[in-house]
């Protein structure tokens, strides 16, 4: 009975035959399709990040261009006379801002403000650096 139940235990079975691992095969299709599916999420997020980057520098130069216009705005009450305008003042480092000061009448002046990043380090906000631009009319108030 020993000599059965010992002989019975030892045959193998197709089950014990087969190995438990992986084919080569198995492993070349799945990584292929796990590279295939791997691409377009690396190419969505390195996306979502330039289009992060950009919207921060324009949301940066939006503050930037209207704290601009609003110290012009508080200027303009007590000293109307004097001229606004200014060619690459520096804000906040790599930030450039042009101010422009356009005469419309004797009561009435245009301000245009352009802020943009300073992209080739030259100081001079170029007509492909600047992002946002903000206009208003100023009206002499006395």
């Amino acid at each position: 009975m020993r000599r059965k139940l010992t002989r019975l235990l030892m045959t193998e079975t197709p089950a014990m035959r087969k190995s438990g691992g992986f084919t080569l095969t198995e492993v070349v299709i799945a990584s292929t399709l796990l590279v295939i599916a791997i691409i377009p999420i690396l190419k969505a997020l390195t996306m979502a990040h330039v289009t992060s980057s950009i919207i921060e520098r324009k949301t940066s130069s939006l503050i930037f261009a209207q704290a601009k216009l609003d110290e012009i705005k508080a200027r303009s009450i007590y000293d109307y006379s004097s001229t606004f305008s200014e060619t690459n003042t520096s804000l906040e480092g790599l930030y450039l801002c042009n101010v422009e000061d356009t005469s419309v009448n004797a009561n009435l002046r245009q301000i245009t403000v352009s802020v943009g990043e300073d992209l080739n380090g030259n100081s001079t906000l170029n007509t492909d650096e600047i992002e946002i631009t903000l206009a208003t009319l100023i009206a002499n108030r006395w």
